[in-house]
């Protein structure tokens, strides 16, 4: 039962802003957001200022405000996120939620102004072969940092809370994301790359060795399947592990770039054969929760957090981190397409209570309820 909560306040900062869906952080803004909105919150997002050219104060419903950043790639994120905190804690909400461990030190200032805070703390940062060296080093301080400043830690999956526990002796809530389940897509909307209904595998992410693209792509070229094989998703700046990615020569191939369009990629996950899942640090993957909604049969990297989305293979094939198991998997998919046409017949039950947008939001509006509550009698 959805309850009203008229003198809630809520700030969400972390992100580059709303209404701008581009990862999965942005989406539980846009989802939550609009959610607490019709319950009666008061919701303010804190938006990067340098993304935004049109910079309304309110949308749907949503205070915005537009902080700066020093533009430069290594302190852009945490700038913004250092002066959407402070203005947060000059402010009258009643409770922050912050995204991102990279922004775990910023609690001691919500600490130091007695703002009660929440903090999603994501994946395995430190682990993500893109941080190396001194920023690997400073995700895993930064996440510590989270447990010890912030007043509630939130994790999106079982495995994660896991982790937390065992590396940082700390308590915390599991609230994974939600998903939009849809049954219907335009066909004709792949046909611009050539595609038709179940000839091809897909890839869906940002090309990086986080997501093993790379050892998706070559497990595929060296199985034998007739199909094709489309990526979708590239980097936004020039980068070697991409470049060598799509020079790979094989006309079974299809690299789309990024598609923005929604109703495009919903087609294209509709009319796949088989889904490849790659990530590897996360824990609930917002392209698995699509995959799910949208009727994929998934093929998927074991891991727990995969495990875990997918029930122990209840709802998809695992392989092992390795090209032959890519490839092995490839070849046992397309001689198995009864079981293939199972997978995606039964995806959408596997998206549970836990990842419903609706429940998702009663878990938030619980933690913030206790954190406004813990203030009072304080």
């Amino acid at each position: 039962m959805k309850t009203t909560d008229s003198n809630l306040k809520v700030a969400i900062l972390g992100v580059r802003g709303y209404p701008y869906v581009y990862s999965g952080y942005e989406t539980l803004v846009k989802e939550l957001g609009e959610r607490l909105q019709k319950r009666g919150v008061k919701v303010t997002v804190y938006c990067h200022r340098s993304l935004f050219s049109n910079r309304p104060s309110e949308v749907n419903g949503i205070k915005l405000v537009y902080m700066p950043a020093i533009e430069q790639k290594s302190l852009s994120q945490l700038t913004h996120s250092f002066f959407s905190m402070v203005h947060a804690c000059l402010s009258d909400v009643d409770v922050i939620l912050v995204v991102n461990s990279a922004n775990g030190p910023f609690g001691l200032i919500s600490r130091l102004f007695r703002k009660p805070t929440a903090i999603n703390v994501d994946g395995l940062e430190w682990l993500r072969p893109k941080w190396k060296g001194m920023g690997a080093k400073y995700f895993l301080w930064s996440s510590k940092m989270s447990t010890k400043w912030y007043d509630h830690i939130i994790n999106d999956a079982d495995a994660m809370q896991k982790i937390y526990k065992d590396m940082f002796g700390c308590e915390s809530t599991v609230i994974a994301y939600g998903a939009n389940p849809s049954f219907h897509s335009d066909p004709e909307k792949i046909k611009k790359w050539g595609l038709d209904k179940q000839d091809y595998f897909l890839i869906v992410g940002r090309m990086v060795p986080d997501n093993n693209a790379d050892l998706l792509v070559k497990g595929f070229v060296a199985s034998n399947s007739k199909r094709k094989l489309v990526v979708v998703g590239d980097v936004p700046y020039k980068d070697a592990y991409a470049s060598q990615l799509k020079q790979i020569q094989d006309s079974r191939l299809v690299f789309t770039g990024y598609v923005t369009d929604p109703e495009e990629l919903k087609a294209l996950f509709h009319n796949c054969y088989a889904y490849y899942h790659g990530h590897e640090f996360g824990g609930t993957n917002p392209s698995m929760l699509k995959a799910l909604g949208y009727g994929c049969a998934i093929l998927a990297l074991n891991t727990v957090f995969n495990q875990e989305m997918l029930q122990n293979g209840k709802y998809g094939w695992f392989f092992e981190k390795n090209i032959a198991s890519v490839k092995a998997i490839t070849e046992k998919a397309e001689m198995e397409e009864a079981a293939m046409e199972q997978l995606r017949s039964s995806s959408r039950e596997g998206l549970t209570q836990k990842y419903n947008w609706d429940f998702v939001t009663d878990q938030y509006l619980e933690v913030f309820r206790t954190l406004k509550a813990k203030k009072a009698k304080n």
